[in-house]
């Protein structure tokens, strides 16, 4: 008996070259929210707030990364205080999660 290999389904050029471009254009507009995270034209709790459609793939940990002052030991014992994992997205944050990671930042 064999084991199948799983295949990814089939996919035309066309399809292949919009994914390309849709991520791609994500990556562009995240690095761009980054830089504005770190020169002080955005604030991070109004991204976690409501965040927009790009972003909600982008790790919390990532986003809080950009943020001035924060390197990976403050930005871990952030996510650590709220029970967040490192892993999670912004898109799957929960409310209370949400909530109570905007609250640190107001404190």
């Amino acid at each position: 008996m064999t084991k199948t290999q799983a295949q990814a389904p089939v996919r035309s050029l066309d399809q292949r070259m919009d994914a390309l471009r849709r991520a791609n254009d994500i990556r562009v507009r995240r690095a761009k929210l980054k830089k504005d995270l770190k020169d002080g034209r955005a604030r991070i709790e109004e991204i976690l707030g409501d965040p927009p459609e790009y972003v909600s793939t982008a790790k919390v940990f990532d986003m809080l990364m950009a943020v001035p002052k924060f390197g990976r030991v403050k930005a871990g014992r952030f996510l650590n205080t709220c029970r967040i994992s490192q892993s999670k997205t912004v898109g799957g944050l929960s409310e209370r999660q949400r909530a109570e990671l905007i609250g640190l930042f107001n404190r």
